[in-house]
């Protein structure tokens, strides 16, 4: 096998891997969406099953495009690396090419505007808090997200406890949620539920954690998206040549 036969493989090997990926996150978004009667009975009747669950199908919508993306890709990959197609190989490595040049754009605004996204993320949390004071106790699926974040994440609010203050779950109960309380009653006047760390104060936590991990991830991710375009272009253009 010459290095044209040995791309051609590699290409079609990591494209199919793509593609039925893919497929199988389409398939489960869409029946996740589809089929959301099922699914609420599903899970309604696993034992000891949390409420939280319910919020699964909220990402129904999100595995469908990503799923729908890779399929793309996928296909683009195979089919340009089989059947020779100079047009699909070329826009399999567009698709790449923005993703990467996206992420890249990203990185860049991350690190240079590091302090203007900081003042947008304060401006956010005003309305996220402004959100759970009206809603939480009242409305089913906003209660219902941000239980099951607080019990993932282990903490309590947007910023803390206090978020909740004048929430009609607050009002209704006299008690803040169990997610703030340390495994006791939380009232108005317990002061045990500051020693529960908010939610956005918990995720910036995390990433500072695993700041190192997270860079070797994207940065790996990266090399990935390199090595695509760079066979996709290689092919591309012996095919040309072979061709011509």
């Amino acid at each position: 096998m010459g290095c044209f036969g040995f791309l051609k493989t590699v290409m079609f090997i990591f494209n199919g891997i793509i593609f039925l990926a893919g497929a199988v996150i389409l398939a489960v978004g869409i029946w996740v969406k589809v089929d959301s009667g099922s699914m609420m009975g599903f899970l309604q009747n696993l034992n000891g099953a949390p409420e939280q669950l319910k919020q699964v199908l909220n990402v129904g919508y999100l595995l469908i495009a990503l799923g729908a993306v890779l399929l793309l890709l996928g296909f683009l990959g195979c089919c340009g690396a089989v059947r020779e197609s100079r047009c699909m190989l070329l826009t399999f490595f567009v698709i790449v090419l923005i993703v990467f040049i996206a992420e890249v754009a990203g990185a860049i605004v991350l690190v240079v505007f590091k302090g203007l996204i900081q003042n947008v993320i304060n401006q956010v949390g005003v309305k996220v808090v402004e959100s759970i004071r009206l809603e939480y106790g009242n409305n089913k699926d906003s209660t219902g997200l941000w239980n099951a974040t607080m019990n993932t994440m282990k903490c309590c609010g947007f910023n803390n406890y206090t978020d909740f203050t004048g929430s009609p779950f607050v009002q209704n109960n006299k008690l803040y949620p169990d997610q703030c309380c340390n495994g006791g009653l939380c009232k108005d006047s317990n002061a045990t539920a500051a020693n529960i760390i908010g939610c956005y104060p918990a995720l910036t936590k995390w990433i500072d954690g695993n700041s190192a991990v997270i860079i070797g991830v994207a940065f790996a991710i990266a090399i990935l998206e390199l090595a695509a375009m760079i066979v996709s272009m290689t092919l591309y253009c012996q095919i040309g040549r072979k061709h011509a």
